[in-house]
Formats: structure tokens, sequence, C-alpha cells
């Protein structure tokens, strides 16, 4: 908890207040969300090392529980370092920090219902519990905190705002279309709960997690993206760095899955190289999205024709 002391302290010497290079504030009174976030990198961790070391508490199919320990890896081993330096950044004024905060809470929110509702009841069932509560909070403190005008501010009118948020629109079809192939003809069938072949589960939580939540709000993120509004920018950055993570993710889990249970259908090696691909993919319009962010605010240049909009 020290690190979080630190970030909390550094931010109440800024005033409690994290400010930018320019004079702006990119979050106001922002105690909460740190403490947030901070008890988010410590309780993920402990979720993700019991699982990694004590095997034996988790149940369920041999390939599910691969690919949780996969998982698991990565947001110990990528997602909260990832995390704790994106605060970091954030406290001491940088504008990126803020977005990859962001992103990463969300990709840790994401595994934690995945924890709660497609892991078999074991014995770290209240810490599944407390990690999801922190992970939902967290981004919620974080956004009721940030200033939009002042991150607009420091986004570069240059940016090239309809290919990156034309792009995040290809990804919101790419990832529904390639659920609801598999949805629709199963939910017309005799027998829908064939879908759920071989994961012992009773629904799926990552279909229902997407197409009600992620999906719809990249896609929202996206198309106010376009009209330079700044709170679509600022989601669609932060969903763009949460793609990255969760192809890594995937990637991951899938290698642990297969090595698991090779002869399972819900995970495959083949789909390594796959999702890596994925990461590498959407890693390139983050590239050029971070690229014109914590640029000199263009209002310093006397040119606000492509401002974003704080609306």
């Amino acid at each position: 908890m020290r690190s979080q002391s630190s970030l909390m302290t550094l931010a109440e010497r800024r005033g409690t207040r994290t400010g930018t290079p320019h004079g702006l504030v990119l979050l106001r009174p922002a105690r909460v969300a740190y403490f947030c976030s901070g008890a988010l990198a410590v309780v993920a961790t402990a979720v993700a090392m019991l699982s990694l070391t004590l095997p034996s508490l988790l149940s369920g199919v041999e390939a599910a529980k691969g690919s949780l320990r996969g998982t698991a890896l990565v947001m110990v081993c990528v997602a909260v370092p990832v995390l704790v330096v994106a605060m970091s950044l954030t406290a001491r004024g940088s504008a990126r920090g803020l977005v990859v905060w962001l992103g990463t809470a969300g990709y840790l929110l994401y595994q934690a219902v995945l924890f709660c509702f497609a892991t078999p009841l074991n014995n770290l069932f209240l810490l599944y519990v407390a990690y999801l509560g922190l992970a939902l909070w967290s981004p919620v403190t974080v956004l009721q905190a940030a200033d939009l005008h002042a991150f607009g501010e420091r986004l570069a009118s240059a940016m090239p705002v309809r290919w990156i948020t034309g792009f995040a629109l290809v990804l919101v079809l790419l990832n529904a279309g390639a659920w609801l192939v598999q949805i629709v003809p199963a939910v017309f069938s005799r027998n829908p709960a064939s879908l759920l072949d071989g994961t012992g589960l009773l629904t799926n939580p990552v279909f229902v997690q997407d197409l009600a939540v992620w999906l719809p709000l990249l896609a929202a993120a996206a198309f106010a993206g376009r009209r330079r509004a700044t709170w679509g920018l600022l989601v669609t950055g932060a969903m763009l760095v949460m793609f990255v993570l969760e192809g890594i993710g995937v990637a991951t889990d899938q290698w642990f899955g297969s090595r698991a249970d090779p002869a399972s259908g819900i995970a495959s090696s083949a789909m390594v190289p796959v999702f890596a691909v994925v990461a590498l993919v959407v890693a390139v319009p983050l590239a050029c999205y971070l690229r014109d962010v914590d640029r000199t605010p263009h209002n310093a240049e006397g040119d606000d024709r492509d401002a974003p909009s704080s609306r």
C-alpha cells in the first residue's frame, strides 16, 4: 500500500488535484479515485497470485481452470504494473496516464466479472467479490474526478480522429459479429444450451458483457469522438488500451487452457497467435492516439478550430 500512499500524497501536494505541465487540472480532488484504484491493484494482485500458486482452490473443467490461471498471470505481470505506472503518471500531470489508467481499470473490471460469474464457487469467493467492487468503482471515481475540458486541451487538433474512431467502430462490428454467428443459431435451435458445451457454465458472461456493456459503450464513444466530443475521445482511447490488454490476455489464457486440456473445445493453442496479432493490430491506432495526447494546448497556439468539445 506504500505506492498508493505515495500517489495520494503527491496528489495532495498538488492541492489534492492532478495538474498538468500547462497549469490545467486533469483531475479534480481525486483522493477517492487513487484510493479505489490503489486498493484494486492490491486485491487484483492477491486474486491473481492465489490463483497461480494455489490451483487446488479452483474448480471447474480443466481447460477453464488453465485459462483462468493464464488470465491471472497477465493480471499480475502486465495489467497491475501498467495500472500503477499510469496512476503515477497521472499524478504527475500526464493525460496519457489518465487514458491508460481508465483502460487498465476497464480490463481489470472485465476480468473481475469472469472471476465472479465464470468461476465455480470456491474459497476465494469473497475476495472475488471485493475485487469486482473495487474494479467497478475505480473507473467510476476516476471519471467523476476527470476534468474533460482540461483533458480536451491536451489533445492535438491534428489527431486522426475519424480514422481512430472508424477503426473502433469496425472493431465493434467484428466483435459483435463473431459472437452473434455463434449465438443466433444456438438460441433458435432445439438445444440452446449446446452453446455452452464443454464450458461447465450456465451462461456465458463474455457474451453478456460484450454485447450488453462494452461494445455499445465503445460504439457510443466512437460516434461521439467523431464529432470531437471530449468524453468520446477519452473513452475511445481507454477502450483501445483495454482491447490491447484483452488481446494479450486471451492469447495467454488460450495457451494455458490448451495445455491443461489439449482435447478441449474452449481453448486452443492455434488461437494464441491470432489474439497476439489482434493485440498488435489494435496497438497501431492506440499508438496514433497517444502520440497526439499531452501536446501543447491548441488554445495556446491560437487555433481552436478543431478544439474537442467537452460535451
